[in-house]
């Protein structure tokens, strides 16, 4: 093997341990990110916070829209088309009134609650989200250290065959002068 071959191997070889660490820093940098992305923390539900999810989900549904109109639908009939004697409400519907009144007091808080939760939920994703960000990022800019090594030895190659032009081309210029 002339001397050549061997420094081109070489160079080969050590921009090949070059790239294996810039893989293993990046697999470094990234154990973190992965092991969060995989193994998220599991959430652990109270009694009260399930309750909460549930009063919430139903609260805001049209199901609890529609059946409550129907209650409020029937109290205001029942309350004006029975006998005076029979209704527990009459007409400025005091009851029904205070009712209501009862259940958003109770129905706010606990949806409040539900709604603190999934904005703990919604920081925790983003927080994910700006993992996998960063984790794309890391990887764009080991993509561009691989890439400038490759066009470094491109280059360096480059400048050693040119090199060797030069020097060839001297040996021809010498050779020509020595003849005439």
């Amino acid at each position: 093997m002339n001397p050549d071959s061997v420094n081109l191997l070489k160079s080969e070889s050590e921009q090949l341990i070059k790239l294996q660490q810039i893989v293993q820093q990046a697999i470094e940098e990234e154990k973190l990110i992965v092991e969060n992305l995989l193994h998220p923390p599991e959430e652990i539900l109270n009694r009260g916070q399930s309750v909460s999810d549930k009063v919430a989900r139903f609260g805001g549904s049209w199901k609890f829209i529609i059946s409550f109109s129907v209650i409020l639908a029937v109290w205001v009939l029942f309350n004006t088309l029975s006998p005076k004697r029979d209704d527990f409400d009459p007409y400025p519907f005091i009851l029904m009134n205070l009712v209501l009144s009862a259940i958003a007091a109770l129905q706010a808080p606990i949806i409040m609650m539900s709604q603190n939760r999934k904005e703990e939920k919604d920081r925790k994703r983003s927080e994910n989200d700006y993992l996998i960000n960063l984790k794309a990022e890391l990887e764009v800019r080991n993509l561009h250290q691989k890439f400038d090594l490759f066009l470094e030895a491109q280059i360096k190659t480059l400048f050693d065959s040119q090199a060797k032009q030069l020097d060839i081309l001297k040996n021809i210029e010498n050779e020509i002068k020595l003849r005439k």
